[in-house]
């Protein structure tokens, strides 16, 4: 089976679906730190993560993900055929568990941070348990722990979330939860890929 029809067959289980932090540690780091409006200016004034898709597109969308969650492993396969026509800002966070901050941190650190993220989602695929951090990411974990703090600031309640401007509306939209291909295009007001 193809990797790409595998995911597709989870996509359509996870359609709108995100991980939630089992606890209430988002919502009362809301209401703790202050809550703060959603913006793509203030996420790229705050959050740090890796380019994938058109490095000079002005269409910028902002993936905030665990490296632990499945649904952002659908939505990372389901991004890939509209990299072309957009760059996504891939913001890992940590609140799922250990791993997530230490494999977060691994990716970032990465001489190339979108294929360490392959490799990643292809080891958890195989139930291989996602990559190993090798050397020092000792600034990468401050840096997640920082993407995390701005996440919850925003309020979002879920993993995958997805921030961006349409591409013919100009106006901001927002999705928690992971989406197939074609609606994450509607989403973004992108052209919906021909069938794979």
């Amino acid at each position: 089976m193809k990797i790409t029809t595998f995911f597709t067959a989870v996509l359509a289980l996870f359609l709108l679906t995100g991980c939630k932090d089992s606890g209430s540690s988002a919502a009362s780091a809301a209401s703790s730190s202050g809550s703060i409006a959603v913006s793509t200016e203030a996420i790229a004034a705050g959050a740090t993560g890796f380019n994938v898709g058109s490095p000079m597109s002005t269409r910028i969308v902002y993936v905030f993900f665990d490296a632990q969650c499945s649904h952002c492993g659908a939505l990372w396969y389901a991004a890939k055929p509209l990299k072309s026509q957009a760059r996504f800002v891939w913001i890992p966070v940590g609140i799922l568990n250990a791993a997530s901050t230490s494999q977060g941190a691994a990716i970032l650190a990465a001489a190339d941070p979108a294929a360490a993220m392959d490799q990643h989602e292809v080891s958890l695929m195989a139930k291989g348990g996602g990559i190993s951090a090798s050397g020092n990411t000792d600034a990468q974990k401050e840096t997640i722990k920082k993407n995390t703090e701005l996440m919850n600031r925003f309020g979002f309640a879920s993993i995958p979330t997805i921030v961006g401007k349409h591409a013919q509306t100009g106006q901001m939209v927002k999705q928690e939860g992971a989406m197939a291909t074609a609606a994450l295009a509607n989403l973004l007001g992108l052209q919906v890929p021909a069938a794979q």
